[in-house]
């Protein structure tokens, strides 16, 4: 029987998944990303451990599975967008790798903007920079960690370092890339204009060759063989931005579908054929279907959150669940549904990774009160962060000329049915789920089958493999409430603009 292996390097949760030819899940392997923050604002990871994470959990989905390595027809990854991974001229990683989650180079995007170039960049490459985004953090290593920067050999993001240890072959595909601000989207190739914008020309030969989501780029050497269980010689695809695999996974092939990612991140976007250019939308960048844009709204505000207020705050809670054998969302989901949308709860502004207002917004409660239990706060968390995304969703249904008929949910609040429900009323469009835990693994798997052959295209493949599993009607007595309670949101959080740059004269 013939599989095929998607591996998901994502800024929460590292997953290899397995799947059949029918886009079946077969077998699943996770670990938490191991997070390094050495001071505030700066989220790393170790870049040789991360390897080592997913060829260990290559060989648990093998070994939990029974299915043998030459049943692996290919492997596919997509990965976390924005963010830098450096290999070294030693051969090696030069430095830990930065997740999209940091917040380091914050002032370049600022000093870039007041230099009067943010229009000439916006031109080249469709966005805003970002201070994620491998410019900014290239500037940053330039000035911070200059022999690290006369050193870079290759210049990778997240996915594309993991397929180079996997084939020893260096590419860079083209919807992770044409996200980072190093490209022209408009040729569709780097540009020396911009590199001389950014002042980062020195590293233009260390931007390894372009490649398409479902290229071939190489197959698994003898050495990753050797570490990972796979066979060697397995070919291995080009791969996806993992907003783009999570899209595909969930049958966006059409304008009218919006594509909702709540995840570490929360991503939020629509396809069409041609880039929105008037300014009012941060992004642009090549989808996995030729000849279509992803047009994107996001920021590091989602379903990291709560997970990290549960780890941080709630221990207890997972431990209880363990011990029971339960789920702690699950449980959560119960609870929280007790709470009317009517009710009075604090507000949750949910930038404890970053922020789609201020650059140095934080995290925050508001309105609470003595008569406030621990659940109203998770909850206010739950809504918090949907309202982020309504940020981002309503600037997207403003420069569309399709209007939304569905939104695809994905990531980990497509778990909860309580959360998808919330999403609905607040949006006031139905929200569908899929039935695939691992959306991210499975875009990915649906274009090793369009790459090996299998299908005549990645239409055919998303026709083939996506089944929608779940599907949310908005309740329109909710969403006046809810409505209410956004114009709050809105406000209570623009009117903290002024004291976020003294919050980080404190960080110093």
């Amino acid at each position: 029987m013939e599989y095929y292996l998607g591996l998901d390097c994502g800024g929460t949760t590292i997953k290899a998944a397995l799947f059949t030819a029918e886009g079946k899940e077969a077998c699943v392997a996770r670990s938490d990303t191991a997070l390094i923050t050495p001071r505030p604002d700066f989220i790393e990871c170790d870049m040789e451990q991360m390897w080592k994470t997913i060829c260990s959990l290559i060989q648990k989905v093998l070994a939990k599975s029974g299915v043998s390595n030459t049943e692996i027809a290919g492997v596919g990854i997509c990965g976390h967008g924005k963010g830098l991974y450096l290999w070294g001229n030693n051969n090696a990683p030069i430095r830990n790798g930065i997740l999209s989650s940091d917040n380091r180079a914050f002032s370049y995007p600022i000093e870039w903007e007041k230099a009067g170039i943010k229009q000439r960049l916006f031109e080249r490459s469709c966005q805003n920079i970002l201070a994620c985004q491998p410019p900014a953090l290239l500037a940053w290593i330039r000035d911070n960690e200059p022999d690290v920067y006369r050193n870079i050999k290759w210049i990778f993001e997240c996915k594309d370092y993991i397929r180079f240890r996997l084939t020893g072959q260096a590419y860079a595909e083209l919807t992770d890339y044409s996200g980072s601000s190093l490209l022209n989207l408009r040729t569709g190739t780097y540009d020396d204009e911009l590199l001389k914008l950014f002042g980062l020309e020195a590293v233009k030969d260390a931007l390894p060759p372009l490649c398409r989501c479902a290229d071939i780029c190489g197959a698994v050497t003898a050495e990753s063989a050797r570490l990972s269980g796979l066979s060697e010689g397995t070919p291995v695809i080009g791969g996806m931005f993992d907003i783009d695999a999570c899209a595909l996974a969930a049958g966006v092939i059409d304008e009218s579908t919006l594509s909702v990612v709540a995840g570490t991140w929360s991503i939020n976007g629509y396809i069409q054929k041609e880039p929105v250019m008037d300014g009012s939308i941060g992004m642009n960048s090549f989808y996995c279907l030729p000849g279509y844009y992803f047009i994107e709204e996001s920021s590091p505000t989602s379903a990291g959150n709560l997970n990290w207020i549960i780890q941080e705050l709630f221990p207890e809670l997972i431990e209880k669940a363990e011990q029971r054998g339960q789920n702690v969302y699950k449980r959560l989901d119960e609870k929280i549904a007790a709470i009317a949308p009517e009710e009075y709860i604090p507000l949750y502004i949910p930038f404890l990774m970053g922020s789609n207002m201020h650059p140095n917004a934080k995290a925050c409660f508001m309105g609470m009160n003595a008569a406030h239990k621990r659940i109203h706060l998770l909850r206010s968390v739950y809504e918090g962060i949907v309202f982020c995304h309504r940020v981002h969703i309503d600037r997207l249904i403003a420069s569309s000329k399709v209007k939304p008929s569905v939104v695809r949910l994905t990531g980990g609040a497509a778990n909860s049915a309580v959360w998808a429900q919330m999403f609905a009323d607040v949006l006031g469009l139905p929200v569908e789920t899929v039935d695939a835990r691992e959306t991210g693994a499975l875009g990915c798997v649906m274009a090793i089958s369009f790459a090996l052959g299998d299908t005549s295209s990645l239409t055919e493949s998303v026709k083939k493999m996506c089944r929608v599993s779940a599907r949310f009607m908005p309740n329109l007595r909710h969403k006046a409430s809810y409505d209410k309670r956004y114009a709050v949101y809105k406000k209570a959080a623009s009117s903290l603009d002024s004291v976020w740059d003294d919050f980080q004269s404190l960080i110093g």
